[in-house]
């Protein structure tokens, strides 16, 4: 008699379970030629994993966001890569394109993905390299894609750019080294504009949701 045929066997997942550098809150701006400087963007933090066709973000705290599979999914098609991970941040952006917290947390605006850092690319595992070799990765893969920003750096110059960041009513910035990797040792600053607007109507927010 024939044998029935064997079931095809699912791909095992590859990619590793990685924790994201957390960002150390420090009070005042600083100028270092080793340091880069980025516009912290006012949103929820993930990471994004594509791996054999399934694209997800996931949390700080390690679950899935899934009212986000579809911007997932969306930016997947469009990168075209067969395994990555990408560090960075979800957000909502007006016309101008400042982060709108509120939009993104009631769900009243078009969800947006603004990328800083590329730890896995087609099998490899790039969190040893530098930062600096790692954003210009990330840059040449996500040039252009529908749903997903690069995140720029400005090299040396921490307190002119927080000073444009007060001035444009933004979050704040984050200082991070040239050539560090990513990992245990490495440490990412976060410089908070004191005069940030929203940050109000963000702590009335998480108060009211602590109340219930």
């Amino acid at each position: 008699m024939p044998t029935a045929a064997a079931k095809p066997q699912k791909a095992k997942k590859v990619l590793p379970w990685i924790e994201p550098l957390r960002l150390v809150r420090r009070q005042d701006a600083f100028d270092d030629p080793d340091w880069l400087f980025e516009l912290k963007y006012d949103g929820f933090r993930a990471l994004l994993y594509i791996e054999r066709g399934d694209a997800r973000f996931i949390s700080r705290k390690g679950n899935r966001m899934r009212r986000f599979d579809d911007l997932a999914n969306e930016i997947a098609r469009g990168l075209r890569v067969r395994d990555a991970i990408l560090d960075g941040e979800l957000v909502c952006l007006d016309q101008g394109g400042r982060p709108q917290f509120n939009a993104l947390f009631f769900r009243r605006g078009t969800p947006y993905f603004v990328a800083f850092d590329l730890l896995w690319l087609d099998g490899k595992d790039l969190r040893s390299l530098a930062l600096l070799r790692r954003k210009a990765r990330l840059k040449s893969v996500i040039a252009a894609k529908p749903g997903i920003g690069y995140v720029a750096h400005y090299p040396g110059i921490g307190k002119p750019l927080f000073e444009s960041v007060k001035r444009l009513d933004l979050e704040g910035i984050v200082a991070k080294k040239m050539n560090a990797a990513y990992g245990a040792g490495t440490t990412w600053y976060k410089i908070k504009n004191p005069t940030y607007s929203q940050a109000k109507s963000r702590h009335d927010l998480f108060e009211k949701s602590h109340r219930r």
